[in-house]
């Protein structure tokens, strides 16, 4: 204590003292301090904490008090306090680490447990009481946040309705959560989040199943409610709703309130309503208006979409300065993605590959990409609809054209603009100069050489120029052998050469460079028909059917091709499913017509043939049919309409009106018959079919006429066995030539030249006949664009029921047989003998896909 220095109360200098050293505090000297190395050295240097209690010093001379309850001066050495000494060997006191485990009152080797697990487990937690409101109130608020969650993800996985549910169950749950706290007095603390994201996902949910006046009437809630902040910018939300609602002047009128509560810190938001408006005052037809908010949109912040808008309106104006320079405007806006470069590896850098292999397919890459197409989609589209209008001519525009983007980013657009000019050629039927501008581009580089090559090679396939055309299948084959569609135009280029196994190869070929390649799949399928492979045909168009659901020319081939296999119901089957997608397609109907008759359900047949004539009555089978249906269900009447029809469609055609009359006559209107008659003698007066009925009714009806057509009749029949009798003799000399020609020959060794072969053994009237296939369209059967595209086989026609028919007669015996008397027995009906079926094989040309701009 000789070192603490205390104020006596004599001296009245309060302050004496502050400035005196104090040897205690000394660190100079620390490391001679026995005690202090003692305390740092061992576990005993915590020392009790120290209170001062008198100013002017750190301890004031106050004792210490330890467990112990002994108070003993502090002292060391050197002046300072005690620390941690040992009392007479006793253990030294612990204080000041209680909280830590530690207890002043164990003994030296106690087992150390600073957790205290020797006093077993802790108590078991007390349960929360559920039963306060306050516990309440939080367990709803969670069950409104899960219906809103709920509500969300439904929505998400498209099930509207059910998401709508879950939103209005949400807001029932939160009125109730209000009135809760109202009643337990605590309305205070409602939750206006939780208001907000209720009434917010109910009017979005309302939205999006189309319910627009309760999802606005839902807005209004939520604006007019001060207390929720930032809600005035939902009047953007109600906007487009008027905008889906086509009442484009409220659509602006909440445009603008939107943009005025919205500040100038949030520029990109103020950006996006600004094009709102734009593209509102476009549907209003307000084009100067829209082109001021575009304007604005490009000074402030350009982006590809205002520009290729503004473009739009300019063109709608018809202003071509202002054209030129919003293009180049479009084609100067940054996309504010990286340099491809990038994404090319080192060859050195063995991390930077790995790297960059990472990050060349993630989504960002990818974003990157979808906006760059964007981009480019806008310039070539604002490229074509520019062009014509900027210059005097189309190509001078797209030569103008070419050059901005040749000075831009997009310096790779500049081909592709070329070969749309080209296009555009082809569309204005100027087939010379779309061929000159693709044949500058055989020696570019391989893509663009690859893409004007295939178009080359479609063009001279159109012309009929198959060897052209195979030429310049070639050339872009080699310039890129995995384009498919090059390998489609080699492979029809091989097919009309009637080499189906090699054209098959070529179509499997582009099948595994893009296996979504249709037109390849269905030339394919083409290919194994005209093979006669008709199951691995009708696999081909079975996959085609699942990428294409309502694709008319494959449910044709799949309805032909089950005809084909002898399975009729399957094809009626797909013809019905043909009739939903092409209800009006007649020929169609008319096909289905004559398989239900073939199947011999007349009734089916003959309301598809009836509905076929109805969209198409210049079908001369269908007219047909549908007049031998009326006269086998004894309605004569009603068979003259259609052959009067056969008659204007073929009016060379002396069978039409020969059937007219014999409608009349089976009918029993005679007069009309033999009026009928004579008007077709009028008109084929070597008919003798018709000589031969006018002398029978004249005959049988008594008049004096009889014995005129009697001797007409006469003359004709002459003359015919005249002109007969000169052909067999014509045939028999040049038969005897030929004879006398072959001994000749086998006589002589010198050449002789001898006449060509005529088609073997087949009659003239059997030629005609006989299934041919013809290479191009369809003459104008049907004009819909189904049978047109598709395959057609021969069709079995209905036939007409019976040869007594005036024109089918070709001797007295059958005239007499089909003629009958009026003054007999009415009852007597006349004999009918089966016509020969006739079979017309039509085949429509087999459209081979070829893609007139490749991918």
């Amino acid at each position: 204590m000789e070192n603490v220095h205390l104020v006596p109360e004599e001296e009245d200098d309060l302050y004496t003292g502050y400035n005196e050293y104090n040897p205690t505090f000394d660190s100079e000297d620390l490391h001679n301090d026995i005690g202090f190395q003692q305390a740092v050295r061992t576990s005993h240097g915590r020392r009790p904490p120290m209170t001062a209690k008198y100013p002017g010093t750190a301890i004031g001379g106050r004792p210490l008090g330890t467990t112990f309850g002994s108070r003993m001066p502090v002292g060391t050495s050197m002046g300072r306090p005690m620390t941690g000494a040992v009392q007479d060997g006793a253990a030294r006191p612990m204080t000041a680490v209680r909280a830590a485990g530690y207890s002043s009152s164990l003994a030296r080797g106690s087992v150390f447990d600073p957790l205290g697990q020797a006093k077993g487990p802790a108590p078991p937690l007390e349960m929360k009481n559920e039963d306060t409101p306050e516990e309440k109130i939080k367990i709803l608020e969670k069950k409104v946040n899960d219906l809103i969650e709920e509500s969300c993800l439904t929505h998400a996985h498209g099930d509207l309705q059910l998401s709508l549910e879950k939103a209005k169950e949400a807001g029932r749950k939160e009125r109730a959560l209000v009135r809760q706290r109202e009643q337990t007095g605590t309305a205070d603390h409602i939750n206006l989040d939780l208001t907000f994201s209720v009434l917010f996902n109910l009017a979005n949910q309302y939205t999006n199943n189309d319910m627009y006046t309760e999802a606005l009437n839902t807005y209004q809630v939520i604006v007019k409610n001060k207390m929720l902040n930032n809600a005035g910018r939902l009047k953007v939300n109600m906007a487009n709703i008027y905008f889906k609602q086509k009442n484009y002047t409220k659509a602006i009128k909440f445009y603008r309130m939107a943009l005025d509560q919205i500040s100038n810190v949030h520029n990109a938001m103020r950006i996006k309503i600004m094009q709102n408006i734009g593209v509102v005052f476009v549907h209003m037809g307000q084009y100067s208006d829209a082109i001021t908010s575009f304007e604005y949109i490009m000074s402030e912040s350009p982006n590809i979409k205002t520009g290729f808008n503004l473009i739009l309106c300019y063109y709608a104006i018809g202003d071509r300065e202002r054209m030129k320079k919003a293009f180049q405007k479009l084609i100067c806006v940054p996309l504010g993605i990286d340099d491809e470069d990038k994404y090319i590896p080192p060859n050195d850098d063995t991390h930077a590959n790995m790297v960059i292999e990472a990050i060349k397919n993630d989504k960002l890459h990818q974003m990157e990409l979808e906006r760059k197409a964007l981009a480019e989609k806008y310039i070539m589209t604002s490229a074509k609809l520019i062009a014509p209008a900027i210059e005097s001519s189309f190509a001078a525009g797209f030569d103008w054209c070419v050059d901005m983007v040749k000075g831009s980013q997009y310096v790779e657009l500049a081909n592709d603009l070329e070969i749309n000019k080209a296009i555009t050629y082809l569309r204005q039927r100027d087939f010379k100069q779309a061929v000159e501008t693709l044949k500058m581009f055989e020696k570019k580089d391989s893509r663009v050489k690859s893409a004007a090559a295939t178009n080359l090679s479609f063009l001279y396939f159109l012309e009929k120029d198959y060897d052209q055309a195979d030429r310049y299948a070639d050339l872009a084959m080699s310039a890129d052998r995995y384009n498919p569609a090059a390998l489609i135009n080699k492979g029809n280029t091989v097919f009309v050469k009637e080499d189906y196994e090699k054209a098959a190869e070529f179509y499997k070929e582009a099948l595994r460079n893009d296996s979504s390649c249709t037109e390849a799949l269905y030339n394919l399928g083409l290919t194994y028909k005209r093979l006669g492979r008709l199951e691995e045909a009708l696999d081909c168009f079975l996959k085609l059917h699942a990428i294409l659901r309502n694709s008319a020319q494959v449910m044709y081939q799949l309805a032909n091709l089950y005809e084909m296999l002898e399975d009729p119901h399957q094809a009626i089957e797909w013809l019905m499913q043909l009739t939903s997608v092409t209800p009006t397609d007649a020929q169609v109907l008319a096909k289905l017509g004559d398989l239900y008759d073939n199947e011999g359900d007349k009734s089916q047949a003959f309301q598809y043939y009836y509905e076929s004539y109805r969209y198409f009555p210049s079908n001369i089978s269908v007219i047909e049919w549908l007049g031998a249906y009326y006269i086998d269900t004894q309605f004569c009447e009603k068979a003259i309409q259609y052959f009067d029809r056969a008659t204007l469609i073929q009016p060379t055609q002396v069978k039409w009106q020969l059937m007219v009359a014999s409608c009349y006559r089976r009918s029993g209107n005679y007069q009309k018959a033999l009026e009928t008659y004579k008007d077709i003698h009028w008109k084929f007066p070597e008919n003798v079919e018709c000589l031969r009925f006018l002398v029978r009714l004249c005959t049988d009806m008594g008049l004096k006429e009889v014995q005129d057509y009697a001797t007409k009749l006469k003359k004709v029949e002459k003359m015919k066995e005249i002109r007969e009798q000169r052909v067999r003799s014509g045939r028999e000399s040049s038969a005897r030539g030929r004879r006398e020609g072959s001994a000749g020959s086998g006589s002589s060794s010198s050449p002789i030249n001898t006449p060509p072969l005529r088609a073997s053994a087949v009659s003239r009237s059997e030629a005609k006949y006989s299934p041919v296939l013809e290479q191009g369209r369809d003459s104008g059967q049907s004009n819909h664009g189904t049978s047109a595209k598709g395959e057609r086989l021969s069709v079995k026609l209905k036939t007409l029921p019976g040869s007594n028919e005036p024109y089918e007669a070709s001797t007295q015996q059958e005239i007499d047989a089909s003629y009958v008397d009026p003054l007999g027995p009415q009852t007597q009906r006349p004999k009918t003998a089966a016509r020969k079926r006739i079979e017309e094989d039509e085949f429509a040309d087999e459209e081979l896909g070829d893609d007139l701009l490749p991918e």
